[in-house]
């Protein structure tokens, strides 16, 4: 019995090379079915993301899971590239090494940013795919089913994922919402078409934004963001009536000066009618003055108070770190324990079934005996199958007792392979 990952991520390989190696959601089917035509009676799972590209594979024979060369030399034919110059950069973890690691792994605290949400559906989704396709089997099933109620665990018992520590996450969650207690009787305005902007509105659409405008510069970017988001682009030449009509402005132009000073606001007020404005400026340099700020119904956060809060958070997240890896390493025991208990199970059948065979025979033949000398009655027939039972229960406890205390340490191979040996047990 096998379970093993081979693969790259962000902590051993930069991204040029998980890009070369990275496989698309659509490509993922097509690629475990050409693994499994290569390697049959391996399961697998293909879990690719922008952080790290790992296949893990399980068998039920140790003997039948690839090697790190094929593997190796599966992903270079499937991307095309060359098998030596890829091997150095792909590490396999076994066993326990890679048990901890998916668990890890899914409860995101192998992550870039730790306790991050994201992951955790990935795994689930690669788990799924490999599944829908039939590329799974019980050693998959138990391990990834494992991983997901290990990674829900840790988000219960732990505040790693309460902390957000994104600049859009916080933005949102710890200032946005604290302003504003719904989102879909609201306008809002976006400034900008960059990533921070994009990131920062999907958050506002989780909480049911609808009332969405887009202005920037290039109105093709606006246009784009817009088709993404279900927002609405608007030309530059919108953004003063747009600042009059908004409740919250998200800005993250690229300009270096500010594109709304503190005379430019005052003519757009007067106008607002000291209506409530809550402005996100995660623009640097900044694309509100400050002073802003100062003004009757304004509430402007640049992107150093939010940063402020993402590192207030992250502290935190770390102060749960080591409570989140104590779950990981309890659960993998735990998982090892039942995994190498399940590899004796068979053994133990063989060895109980051998021994109940040998008992039958002679039972059957002392029975016989005394049946012909008429000393034995239906009661006395009835003590003995007893005490024969007992007999060989007694002689298996000891041995069967040990091999069980052995596998939930993960030490059966020894014990068991002697066992074998003495009782000429046979594959």
């Amino acid at each position: 019995m096998k379970v093993q990952v081979i693969g790259c991520n962000h902590h051993t390989t930069d991204i040029e090379f998980r890009e070369r190696l990275a496989f698309q959601p659509n490509q993922v089917p097509d690629a475990l079915d050409r693994f499994q035509r290569m390697h049959p009676g391996t399961e697998a799972v293909l879990l690719s993301t922008c952080n790290r590209v790992e296949l893990y594979t399980a068998s039920e024979k140790s003997a039948v899971c690839p090697s790190h060369e094929e593997v190796v030399d599966f992903f270079a034919a499937y991307h095309g590239l060359n098998a030596t110059d890829i091997a150095s950069e792909l590490r396999q973890l076994s066993g326990e090494e890679a048990i901890r690691h998916l668990f890890t792994t899914a409860a995101s605290l192998d992550s870039m940013v730790v306790g991050e949400a994201q992951i955790l559906s990935q795994v689930k989704q690669a788990y799924e795919m490999a599944n829908d396709g039939d590329f799974t089997g019980p050693l998959t099933h138990a391990s990834f089913q494992a991983a997901l109620r290990v990674a829900k665990r840790i988000a219960t018992e732990t505040a790693l994922h309460k902390r957000r520590i994104s600049i859009p996450s916080v933005a949102v969650a710890d200032f946005a919402s604290q302003f504003f207690e719904r989102f879909d009787n609201k306008t809002i305005l976006v400034i900008g078409a960059g990533e921070m902007g994009e990131e920062t509105l999907q958050y506002l659409i989780d909480l049911n934004a609808t009332d969405i405008h887009i202005v920037n510069r290039s109105i093709e970017r606006a246009e784009d963001l817009a088709s993404r988001t279900a927002g609405e682009a608007q030309p530059w030449e919108m953004l003063d009536p747009l600042l009059i009509k908004a409740d919250l402005v998200v800005s993250t132009t690229g300009a270096n000066k500010p594109i709304v000073t503190i005379d430019h606001y005052k003519d757009i007020s007067q106008k607002r009618f000291q209506r409530p404005l809550f402005v996100l400026d995660l623009a640097v340099p900044r694309d509100f003055e400050p002073s802003i700020g100062d003004e009757l119904g304004v509430y402007l956060y640049s992107i150093d108070d939010l940063q402020a809060v993402c590192d207030k958070n992250q502290r935190a997240r770390q102060r749960e770190l080591p409570k989140a890896q104590e779950i990981v390493e309890a659960e993998t025991a735990k998982f090892m324990a039942e995994l190498n208990h399940r590899t004796t199970v068979p053994w133990v059948k063989q060895l109980r079934e051998q021994a109940d065979s040998i008992k039958q025979d002679e039972l059957s033949r002392l029975l016989n005996k005394l049946e012909v000398l008429g000393e034995l009655g239906k009661q006395g027939r009835k003590e003995l199958e007893v005490s024969f039972d007992r007999l060989v229960n007694k002689l298996l406890h000891p041995p069967l007792e040990s091999l069980r205390d052995d596998a939930s340490k993960g030490l059966e191979h020894g014990l068991l392979d002697a066992l074998k040996k003495l009782f000429q047990l046979r594959e």
